[in-house]
């Protein structure tokens, strides 16, 4: 009988572990991304700050992000099986999934290609979000799990937002 549990365990195991897989791997084998991809992009804050801003004294980076720098951004997304028409460039954008305002930094693994379909719904929560933070509505530490939230799921933005306009 404990044989039986053990199986069934087993065979429950591989089948979270293909599904698992599965889902892994066809959405890299999207068009776009539809977030940013956690092992290239789990987001970094300013460590080397050019000033200090709102209440909370929040390291701030100045936009330094070359063209050889978003270039490999692209390549590495597209090693993943991603299919990033270079042709297209004008459609995307490099995001710093943690914003420069909130705190984020300008290094890889806090950038990734944002197709226009993402960005058009993300960047309102970074304005909203920033203006709270100069206000002294929200810390940083909220915000910047928020905006995490909302950007690694979609479906988050609209109460994202809501509650970024409330506070």
């Amino acid at each position: 009988m404990a044989e039986n549990n053990e199986g069934i365990l087993m065979i429950k195991y591989l089948i979270f572990l293909c599904l698992s897989f599965s889902a892994f791997s066809t959405g890299y084998e999207a068009e776009f991304p539809k977030g940013p991809v956690d092992e290239l992009t789990p987001g970094s804050l300013c460590i080397r700050p050019s000033e200090y801003r709102y209440p909370e004294r929040i390291p701030y980076c100045e936009r330094n992000v070359d063209t050889h720098q978003k270039e490999g951004i692209f390549k590495e997304y597209r090693q993943l099986g991603f299919r990033l028409n270079p042709n297209d460039r004008k459609n995307y954008k490099i995001d710093h999934l943690i914003p420069l305002c909130a705190g984020g930094s300008n290094r890889e693994d806090n950038l990734w290609p944002q197709h226009v379909s993402i960005y058009t719904q993300t960047d309102p929560l970074e304005g909203i979000g920033c203006e709270k933070l100069k206000s002294g509505r929200i810390k940083q530490a909220e915000l910047v799990e928020l905006i995490l939230a909302a950007k690694k799921n979609l479906r988050l933005v609209p109460e994202t937002l809501s509650y970024l306009t409330r506070i």
